[in-house]
């Protein structure tokens, strides 16, 4: 499907000289002389490396459709990750740079969705939110109440996040994917 370039989004996926990309964040620029552009940093789905390209803002962008399967995060497997589908149980590996974003959520039985390019699986979509236990975190102060100081705290993932100082060691907290803040405690 064929888009104007103004119209490209953050996790879209593009096809520009026969390379799969992801769009990764991009940025519409007007000089003071000359044709508007969007400047964009998209992510080689095939190598994981990451380039910049800048496209006139009505230049004509190839979106690709993908296919989208409900599965479920099962473990690491050195620099790759396996997926099972829920209703097949087939399994499925990604590589960490393909799924670079979602590392610091990933939690062994998250349900999550693949999205698939002809048959090869080119990305996940993260839930907009997941539940992460506290694995270390400085001793709250007494009476504590939700107030607007915060402490960091360490998630079972590796992930530092701000929390309220009733948040202890052991406690789950519900964190937001696209922006990685803590949202409540559960």
């Amino acid at each position: 499907v064929a888009i104007q370039a103004v119209q490209l989004r953050k996790g879209m996926i593009i096809e520009v000289g026969g390379e799969l990309l992801r769009v990764h964040d991009f940025q519409h620029v007007t000089p003071g002389k000359g044709q508007a552009v969007v400047q964009t940093r998209l992510r080689n789905l095939r190598s994981g490396a990451m380039i910049d390209k800048r496209f006139r803002s009505q230049e004509a962008v190839e979106r690709v459709q993908l296919e989208s399967k409900e599965m479920e995060y099962l473990y690491q497997e050195g620099d790759t990750y396996v997926f099972m589908d829920s209703k097949t149980y087939e399994q499925t590996h990604l590589s960490a740079a393909a799924i670079e974003e979602a590392l610091p959520y990933l939690v062994a039985n998250l349900s999550l969705k693949v999205d698939f390019y002809e048959g090869l699986p080119v990305g996940i979509e993260m839930p907009t939110t997941v539940d992460l236990e506290v694995t270390d975190t400085e001793p709250g102060l007494k009476g504590a109440t939700a107030s607007a100081s915060s402490k960091p705290a360490t998630l079972e993932t590796g992930l530092v996040v701000g929390v309220p100082q009733f948040v202890n060691i052991g406690d789950k907290v519900r964190v937001e994917t696209s922006t990685g803040e803590y949202l409540t405690r559960v």
